[in-house]
């Protein structure tokens, strides 16, 4: 299956051409076919792919398709690298993706952009496959700029309302800032190490740098940089639940099997250059602590669902790197597995609330769900309990593996790992609010309707809106979502004597680390969910929000932590005043002032050229008098 490895982008990229040159005019059931086909092929070849490597003792190799150029010594070439590690994620991408495309052909099925849509997804996971399967960091960067090009396109795939339009620039723009480090680590990497062939880079690194030495740390910190703009991690987390403007579809590739994932992903393949400079390794483990337990927080105060969803990946891509940053290496791909199924479950199954609530988004306008929408209801309930970490689902056994090895960090093991387990706390008191406020308590969306309608108004009727090709996905990520957390990684060989030790802790933080979560379950039951206690649970909120400190508390969680006005204060209004300044562009001007001196020498000429031979005759004469005299003279 070697020799095919080539064709894992082509299908997509295949599809995303036939799309695209049909303008439109294709029938929506081909476009469907094309558009979730394409992606089904990728993951069918992914899984012969993996099939028969593992059966091959899981030994890595490289496919080289062609030469991409050659400058001097530098010729990088379109040339596939397969592991373990790659496996992994051409799976999770193919697999995953597969399953959202299929349950976009039916919730995008009545959109008039149908065939653009598949055009961007197919072109977004084509992209995301050269990322990970690229031997060099050259053709690395290539797949992560066109992950780039492809979230705005699909943010913004609504074109026409300008929030949406807002929305994929600030995704652009954020995240271009962590691309523009990256790019400046791989300009230095090239110059001490001569290639960006990733394996030789790995290679070449440990002989030529010390452990601490600065351009480790230096090219580790550039890398890193790139890492916390594309995973949405502090402080470049900004533009991730703003990206919530597009179809959840969109929302699902790019939180659960694409985009923010290759930060991860980047480290993790780099993670030789990351053990050469343990500073930076420590700060990525600190920069996820601070994510997970800010969006956490943040969390806790939204009312849109897909923003609640946006915040929750913000915090699990945080626990990834805080596996990342105590070396976990397998830990933090293996809840990028797990995270994959079951925020993939919970976007899908959110879409299906927000379709059959007709496009109603504020969990505060729904409730009473349970019984009108079953099949969402039990996948949210699955997605949610994975999430929180519950025991016997898929995200209990990746969270248990990152919170162990958190812990056993040589020097800040227990500030990581009792941040990681508050962090736990948050997301099953958020993540249960949300099961309960819209699937439990009063049906506030009918209320809601009939005070906005009318009674006799068909809007106030609640539909489950599941056509087969939306319920096969959900079923099949909720039993991933569930037994999930028993496959296993192959990336042991991968990361080699680097890679994490199984860590053992004492039965009372594995009962800790059961309870806490359990703990947060019970007391969103209390606030939000159980009818004996709402009044109670009510009467708590109002105080709490009644009182200074929990209103500014509530307001600056709200924001995000104020991120986006300091963004304003500190980047954006400087910028404009400067512009304002700067209106007339000092450079222009300099250009200005040449071509005015131009025209001023021309008009000077202009007035010799009188045509009066007896005013040529004169000149020439006195010109060739002064050129004697001045022979004369010297």
């Amino acid at each position: 299956m070697q020799e095919w490895t080539g064709l894992l982008p082509v299908f997509p990229l295949a599809g995303f051409l036939l799309l695209v040159l049909s303008r439109g005019r294709m029938s929506r059931g081909i476009a469907g076919v094309i558009g979730a086909g394409s992606v089904g092929l990728s993951f069918l070849l992914a899984l012969g792919i993996a099939i028969a490597t593992l059966n091959n003792g899981g030994q890595a190799y490289t496919t080289v398709l062609w030469q991409w150029m050659q400058v001097g010594d530098f010729a990088p070439g379109f040339s596939f690298y397969v592991d373990g590690l790659t496996l992994v994620m051409i799976l999770v991408i193919s697999g995953v993706g597969f399953l959202i495309h299929l349950y976009a052909t039916g919730y995008m099925a009545d959109d008039p952009g149908f065939a653009r849509f598949f055009s961007y997804m197919n072109l977004f996971v084509a992209a995301m496959l050269v990322l990970v399967l690229a031997d060099n960091l050259l053709l690395l960067y290539l797949g992560w700029e066109g992950v780039g090009l492809c979230s705005y396109l699909l943010i913004g795939f609504w074109y026409d309302k300008p929030a949406n339009g807002y929305a994929a620039r600030k995704a652009f723009v954020v995240t271009r800032v962590g691309d523009t480090s990256m790019a400046i680590g791989l300009f230095l990497l090239f110059s001490q190490l001569g290639t960006l062939n990733i394996q030789q880079m790995l290679t070449l690194a440990p002989q030529q740098w010390a452990v601490g030495s600065g351009i480790a740390v230096a090219a580790s910190a550039l890398l890193l940089g790139g890492a916390v703009g594309k995973s949405a991690q502090l402080p470049l987390q900004t533009w991730l639940p703003d990206a919530m403007a597009g179809p959840t579809p969109i929302s699902a590739l790019i939180h659960a099997a694409t985009m923010v994932t290759a930060g991860v992903y980047l480290i993790a393949r780099t993670h030789v250059l990351f053990e050469l400079a343990p500073s930076v390794q420590l700060l990525v483990a600190f920069i996820g602590l601070a994510t997970l337990l800010m969006s956490g927080f943040t969390a806790l105060t939204q009312t849109d669902i897909k923003r609640i969803l946006a915040y929750s990946t913000i915090s699990q891509i945080g626990y990834m790197f805080l596996a990342l940053g105590v070396g976990a290496w397998s830990a933090a791909v293996f809840h990028l597995m797990t995270h994959a199924f079951f925020k993939a479950l919970l976007f899908l199954a959110a879409g299906t609330v927000i379709l059959s609530l007709h496009h109603e988004q504020d969990i505060f306008r729904m409730g009473a769900m349970r019984r009108r929408l079953p099949v969402s209801f039990w996948c949210f309930l699955v997605g949610s309990a994975a999430l929180t970490a519950l025991p016997f689902t898929s995200g209990f056994y990746s969270k248990d593996e990152i919170l162990l090895a958190a812990l056993h960090q040589e020097h800040y093991g227990m500030l990581l790992w009792s941040g990681g387990v508050l962090g736990a706390f948050l997301t099953a008191l958020y993540s249960f609010r949300l099961v309960f406020v819209v699937f439990f308590g009063r049906d506030r969306h009918q209320s809601h309707a009939t005070a906005s309608h009318g009674h006799d108004d068909p809007q106030a009727a609640v539909v489950e809106a599941m056509s087969p090709v939306m319920f096969f996905p959900l079923l099949l990520l909720g039993l991933l979502a569930l037994g999930g957390g028993f496959i296993h990684v192959p990336v042991d060989a991968v990361f080699g004597s680097g890679a994490q030790e199984e860590a053992h802790a004492s039965q009372l933080v594995h009962t800790l680390m059961i309870l806490i979560p359990i703990a947060g379950v019970m007391i969103a039951w209390f606030v939000y969910g159980s009818r004996s206690y709402q009044k109670a649970g009510e009467h708590l909120r109002e105080q709490l929000l009644a009182s200074g400190i929990g209103r500014r508390l509530h307001r600056f969680w709200f924001s995000g932590w104020g991120m986006d006005t300091l963004y304003e204060w500190v980047f954006v209004r400087p910028f404009l005043t400067l512009a304002a300044l700067n209106r007339r562009d000092a450079v222009d001007q300099i250009y200005g002032w040449v071509a005015q001196a131009a025209r001023v020498g021309n008009s000077a000429v202009v007035m010799l050229q009188t045509g009066n031979l007896r005013w040529y005759a004169i000149s020439l004469v006195g010109g060739l008098v002064i050129v004697i005299g001045l022979g004369v003279w010297r």
